[in-house]
């Protein structure tokens, strides 16, 4: 049985579910919070929220229990978030490559997995930052939450559960290599779409293609033609 448990108040559920996982020998742990003041992003960036309005939901999983590679892993994360929030909204979210879930053309949903090692042993730690009541998104254009994109008010604690419950069911279930990858593509945001990216500080239209099965993203660029992209080398301005 995986150990939920709710905080108040906290910086990061990332640094939390560490602490907590360190004084503890549970293998299965998860911590949310509806009041996250320093959330973290994929590669360094921040996760800005505001107090009783978005979900921090953190989960441990033992490495021993995944058996895809990391980044399919990651790929597979996002895939069973999409579905939840698919059967949740009626709508069809999208995947904005790496790590992020799209509603209606706008972020609702970013996704961070570190891999750390506690009481000797090999976890990932998902880190999942959900936007649900926010209305003013003023200083974040790309952004929405579930109430600007399908106009429902969720209730935060019994949308937490169903999360819970749905990715404790899903989220490791045997899936192939091959079907996450053919699912990721499927679900690709802007993909096959003119979209103007950032590269090397200069801007450049160009079209997504794919993502390949080591995780590179293919993108058919107006200049210089069709190349690969690994993560913070490009980025999708729209």
């Amino acid at each position: 049985m995986m150990r939920l448990v709710y905080l108040q108040e906290c910086s990061s559920t990332q640094d939390e579910i560490e602490k907590l996982m360190s004084l503890d020998t549970l293998d299965l742990l998860t911590v949310y919070t509806f009041n996250q003041t320093k959330g973290k992003g994929q590669y360094g960036n921040s996760w800005e929220s505001t107090g009783n309005l978005s979900l921090a939901y953190s989960v441990a999983v033992p490495d021993e229990l995944v058996k895809l590679p990391n980044h399919l892993f990651n790929f597979h994360t996002a895939e069973v978030l999409a579905d939840f929030l698919a059967i949740l909204t009626k709508l069809l979210p999208e995947l904005k490559w790496p790590n992020d879930i799209i509603l209606n053309g706008k972020k609702v949903c970013g996704i961070l997995i570190e891999k750390k090692v506690i009481h000797k042993k090999s976890y990932f730690l998902i880190g999942i930052g959900l936007n649900v009541l926010e209305e003013n998104f003023k200083h974040l254009p790309k952004a929405g939450s579930l109430l600007t994109q399908t106009g429902i008010k969720f209730d935060l604690e019994r949308l937490t559960h169903s999360l819970h419950d749905y990715l404790v069911e899903n989220l490791l279930k045997d899936v192939s290599e091959i079907s996450v990858l053919a699912k990721l593509n499927q679900r690709l945001f802007r993909k096959d779409i003119i979209s103007v990216f950032e590269i090397n500080q200069s801007r450049q239209n160009g079209i997504i293609k794919n993502v390949d099965e080591e995780g590179f993203l293919w993108v058919e660029l107006e200049n210089d033609g069709l190349h690969k992209f690994f993560h913070k080398e490009i980025a999708l301005l729209y």
